[in-house]
């Protein structure tokens, strides 16, 4: 395995080298960038809204326009019904949430009613059919004078459809600007959040969000002059609108709508071959063009006015009947504004309002600089200690882990993914679990040299036998992120992508790279033993009695888990703004520029709970956010006033306003699905692997410190925030990473010695693995230290989840996830012994707990 023909080492490099040209553009400016020639590669990894900003943007339904709409509509439909009745009525009416007829004939007022039935009917509110609104009601006041009244249930099933149709055509109409993973989540009962990382021109989305694209085709309505119409009265069933010229040209438009933007199934930007003006052709479903064609057949030589969002864009005259369902729309249109207008068609409407704010990064440019320094500083001690660690063999695994992190954002690159806060939670991730498996190589090279085959021998074996347990520990994390990524959101997804990329670079790195590195170095050095570490004298043959200890851990794991789940009942966490909302304050420096990290520092002390202040526009604008108080009304002004107070002396106080949660409920429930899938992915994969026995172990001890976690936040009182969320995540891929490795060599060594008793073979196995168990916990807190130390106060709730869950991953994978095969009895002749004939032969070391590595 050490022998690597020339083409095998051409591609190795190969991969290395393309990883290193595709991730040095993140090194350089966008003017640098842009300076580099056409065939070298130029893009750069897209930055999420936290760490560069973007475009925030909260998009409401406004209730007053749903009733409006559902008020005309079933005024039209009481007409309709009446009509195809053939019941005479007068008086029809709508105002508020009520629409009033009279039926003319006393005798046929029960026949009314019966028709009119049809607008009582209950609808499918449920996203599974589990429940009905009725929409409206009808109640008779008068003898002969009926009521239809719309609901405040029916309005608000009508605000929740509108919502979540608006979040499709927004997705879409941002998708066709090629924007990059935009944030687009449900916000309350009636408002979108919409955040849009890194867009160069916010106003052009905003313009293309601000329109609600709502297209109909009308015939033009010439039974009078427009201008009697407008300086009298038009007639019963049309109305006076206006074109998009300057100045603008108004026509009498009937309101009956031939064609609406409901049957238009493409539209595309263009221009016309007589004239070379741009135009947008448009397509019509088979609906659409049938009906389209029978009204231009029967209007030839008569104009109809093509009308978006009361608009008219062009009213030509029907010159032939167009039959085929395809057209074309004419008018003042540039190039830019017809693409505007097809992308707007092609998404479809949107029936909400729109408020914009544009944000810089949610980290803020102070914490993201403490972030960059506090990441140098960690890198640092991670390859010191490696080097320390293991010599030669360290500075090698330092070159695979630079590389490694270097392939990771070369291929996050390419694919274009947003990196964000839960994303670089990923790449955390990913360096410890790259560490460990070298770690997990190095030792077992140590322990096969020891046993007494030669270095090459060794080193050999020590790259074979762990690559079973290495891919083991990838896959169980690759199938949770796969799970978090399809069934997650937002920050979920991010972070799954960034661990998936990562969990493929590892193993590339691992038995690649490292094995190119390492067979190198042995045939130019040819060494006769293995070099030494500062800790070679430290962490060696460990014989502690683990399971001899094992009903005292379990008893303070239960006690804790269940005091955590009674603290989180009845106390809860410190949720952040992310969770609860509360106050949002604009702010400008009255002279020079603001800072930032100086008004976070002055809020502080005001001990008012989560505080974020970002940069706003400009340099001189602060965007301040304090969460909610929990004291209604009241409690929020309280805020503002100190606020207010601290800042006036500096700054100028420009708005103010009380804000909703950023993580909706849809986020957080997805999240929770997301999580328990991937667990039972696992157990799936772990009980194919190993044994049940094993697979319910890994997710006792995963859910065990995961449960610990949320109790720590709850009994220190750190504010739990998005990026908590992602501390949380990245516990989980930890610990199961950690619980496998340790049932790796459980499994081994249970077809190495058949008649050993399971507690002194479970405290060999842990023995044997306690060295990795220890370089491993000690590096990956080393950076996790560098990071809650220098990183700034943003990110400390985040480091410190993280350093608490390697620090419980690590006591869950020794004293909970071992002993837990002992309570489910697992027996070691479940293991054959043809499934490693080699080690069958083995005897026990001396004493059963006594370790050789």
């Amino acid at each position: 395995m050490l022998y690597f023909s020339r083409w095998k080492t051409t591609l190795i490099w190969l991969a290395v080298l393309a990883g290193v040209v595709f991730a040095f553009p993140n090194l350089l400016s966008q003017q640098q960038v842009q300076n580099l020639p056409e065939w070298a590669p130029s893009k750069k990894l897209t930055l999420g809204l936290d760490l560069q900003g973007g475009s925030y943007m909260l998009l409401q339904v406004d209730r007053q326009d749903i009733i409006k709409d559902r008020l005309n509509t079933t005024v039209d439909d009481v007409r309709r019904l009446l009509r195809d009745a053939g019941i005479g009525y007068t008086g029809l009416s709508g105002t508020g949430q009520m629409v009033q007829v009279r039926i003319r004939d006393d005798a046929r007022v029960e026949e009314a009613k019966e028709a009119l039935k049809e607008l009582t009917q209950p609808v499918n509110s449920g996203l599974f059919g589990g429940g009905t609104v009725a929409e409206a009601t009808i109640e008779e006041p008068q003898p002969g004078q009926l009521r239809i009244l719309l609901t405040d249930q029916g309005i608000t099933y009508r605000v929740s459809s509108a919502v979540a149709q608006s979040i499709e055509v927004v997705r879409k109409r941002i998708d066709e600007l090629g924007t990059t993973e935009p944030v687009i989540q449900r916000q309350g009962a009636d408002r979108i959040l919409v955040q849009v990382p890194g867009l160069s021109d916010p106003e052009r989305l905003k313009n293309l969000l601000n329109q609600t694209a709502k297209l109909t085709f009308r015939m033009v309505d010439t039974s009078m002059p427009v201008q009697e119409a407008i300086e009298g009265r038009p007639p019963a069933g049309s109305e006076v609108l206006y074109s998009t010229d300057d100045p603008p040209v108004p026509y009498l438009v009937q309101r009956a709508v031939l064609v609406s933007g409901e049957n238009l199934v493409d539209a595309q930007a263009g221009y016309d071959q007589r004239t070379n003006e741009p135009i947008v052709s448009f397509r019509f479903d088979s609906k659409g063009g049938q009906r389209f064609g029978q009204a231009t057949t029967k209007n030839v030589g008569l104009p109809f006015a093509i009308v978006l969002d009361d608009q008219v864009v062009s009213a030509p005259v029907i010159r032939e009947p167009i039959l085929g369902g395809t057209g074309q729309i004419s008018g003042n249109f540039d190039v830019q504004s017809a693409n505007d207008l097809a992308i707007l068609l092609r998404a479809g409407a949107l029936p909400a309002t729109l408020t914009v704010r544009t944000v810089g990064p949610g980290l803020g440019a102070d914490s993201v600089a403490a972030g960059e320094i506090a990441g140098m500083i960690g890198a640092a001690l991670v390859l010191v200690f490696m080097f320390v660690a293991y010599g030669m063999l360290g500075f090698l695994a330092n070159l695979a882990l630079i590389a490694n992190v270097v392939m990771i954002i070369a291929i996050l690159t390419l694919l274009g993914a947003t990196l964000t806060l839960p994303g670089i939670a990923g790449i955390v991730l990913t360096v410890g679990m790259a560490v460990d498996s070298n770690v997990l190589i190095y030792e077992r090279i140590r322990e096969e040299h020891r046993s007494g085959r030669s270095l090459i021998q060794a080193i050999d074996a020590g790259f074979s036998k762990a690559f079973s347990t290495i891919l083991d520990a990838n896959i169980t994390t690759l199938i949770a992120a796969v799970i978090l990524f399809y069934l997650g959101t937002g920050p979920v997804r991010g972070f799954a992508v960034t661990l998936a990329v990562g969990i493929a670079t590892t193993v590339f790195t691992a038995f690649t790279f490292t094995r190119w590195l390492v067979a190198e170095w042995v045939r130019r050095r040819r060494p006769k033993a293995m070099p030494k570490g500062a800790l070679d004298a430290i962490i060696r043959d460990f014989t502690f009695r683990f399971m001899k200890i094992r009903r005292f851990t379990f008893l303070l794991s239960a006690a804790a888990s269940l005091a955590s789940m009674a603290l989180f009942a009845t106390i809860n966490m410190n949720y952040g703004i992310d969770f609860k909302g509360g106050s949002m304050i604009e702010v400008q420096a009255k002279s020079g520029d603001a800072d930032v990290g100086d008004i976070r520092a002055r809020l502080s002390e005001l001990n008012l709970g989560d505080i974020q202040a970002q940069e706003f526009g400009s340099p001189r604008e602060v965007l301040i956010r304090v969460q909610a108080q929990g004291g209604g009304e009241n409690a929020e002004q309280t805020v503002i006033t100190l606020v207010r107070a601290e800042l006036e002396s500096d700054y100028d106080i420009r708005r103010v306003e009380v804000v909703g949660p950023t993580v909706s409920g849809e986020l957080a429930q997805a999240g929770t699905i997301a999580v328990i899938a991937s667990l039972l992915a696992i157990l799936v994969y772990i009980w194919f692997r190993f044994e049940w026995q094993f697979a319910l172990g890994s997710i006792i001890a995963t859910v065990h410190d995961v449960v610990l976690t949320i109790g720590i936040f709850v009994v220190t009182g750190i504010e739990f925030n998005l990026s908590s969320i992602a501390a949380v995540l990245t516990i989980v891929g930890y610990s199961l990473n950690d619980t496998v490795v340790v049932y790796d060599r459980v499994r081994e060594n249970l077809r190495r010695y058949k008649k050993m008793p399971l507690p002194a073979l479970l405290d060999l196995s842990i023995n044997q693995m306690l060295p990795r168990t220890i370089l491993t916990s000690l590096t990956t807190l080393l950076a996790l230290l560098a990071l809650f130390v220098f990183g700034g106060e943003v990110i400390r709730s985040f480091t410190f989840a993280m350093i608490f869950g390697v620090v419980v991953g690590t006591y869950s994978s020794i004293f909970i996830a071992a002993p837990v095969l002992i309570l489910f009895k697992l027996r070691s002749d479940t293991f054959r012994s043809e499934k490693d004939e080699e080690t069958e032969e083995e005897t026990a070391p001396g004493g059963a707990s006594k370790s050789t590595a």
